[in-house]
């Protein structure tokens, strides 16, 4: 019997993978007493586990989580699936050094690379800009081939109990790209409530995350990537879905009509 230890468990892919791999999942939480800002915590959270679904929350956490790579396999971790990120292979990146020490951990490993999540949309950091009908990004006309979390979750659910999975690095995108202006008024169409793009300038787009608590630079990180869509950079299509799972990307369409969308005031888990 396997145990599969999922980090941010409770996350957008975490409680999905968490939820196809049933009692095989070991959700780390701090409820159940891990915390991956405090290495004594891990140990015990650690035992048993013969695989591992990593996943960095805090962008600027710095080199905590090769430190827990590098403690999982010794306590037996026998393959490692990390969630990552476009372009993380490239020094610089914050998760450059995480993808470094999963390919070179000893075990077996798997990295996707999601492009922009849908789930932004409805459960992420878009989703309050939808429930109050307006959202508001330095993104222009740039389109991105927004990925299901659905579908990550089904390629890292089968990354960590499959072998064929290691060595691969998946770059993860939805069928074809899609603009925030069309996003939305896909939105629109399907809660019947209107939901308007508006562009804003990056520099007060990072200055407005900065305020909301986001370090300074994660927003720039951020703010960059969108900056890129509206250059026309980052609309390119992967095929890592269909290599992992022998199927098409589910749709932006497909997304949306299986949303249960928040109405403005509340809030969807």
């Amino acid at each position: 019997m396997q145990t599969i230890l999922i980090l941010g468990g409770t996350g957008k892919t975490g409680r999905r993978v968490a939820r196809r791999l049933g009692a095989a999942a070991r959700v780390a939480s701090r409820a159940r007493g891990f915390d991956l800002a405090d290495p004594a915590t891990w140990a015990s959270t650690l035992g048993g586990v013969t695989a591992v679904y990593l996943v960095e929350p805090n962008l600027g956490a710095g080199d905590r989580l090769p430190r827990f790579v590098a403690e999982a396999v010794s306590a037996g971790a026998r393959r490692l699936v990390l969630l990552s990120a476009p372009r993380a292979g490239e020094a610089g990146h914050p998760l450059h050094t995480a993808e470094e020490a999963v390919r070179g951990c000893g075990a077996g490993w798997t990295i996707l690379r999601p492009n922009w999540f849908a789930q932004n949309f409805s459960e992420g950091p878009w989703a309050a800009g939808i429930r109050d009908g307006a959202l508001t990004l330095p993104a222009g006309e740039g389109r991105a081939p927004f990925v299901d979390a659905e579908d990550i979750a089904e390629v890292a659910a089968a990354a960590l109990t499959d072998d064929r999975h290691d060595g691969q690095v998946y770059e993860l995108t939805g069928p074809r790209a899609v603009g925030f202006a069309e996003a939305t008024a896909l939105i629109t169409r399907a809660t019947g409530r209107k939901i308007d793009y508006l562009d804003v300038a990056p520099e007060a787009f990072v200055e407005r995350q900065i305020r909301y608590g986001v370090p300074e630079r994660v927003a720039s990180l951020l703010t960059g990537l969108l900056v890129d869509l509206r250059d026309g950079r980052g609309a390119d299509l992967a095929d890592g879905v269909q290599r992992a799972l022998g199927r098409p990307p589910r749709s932006f369409e497909d997304f949306v009509a299986t949303t249960a969308w928040a109405a403005p005031g509340q809030t969807v888990a």
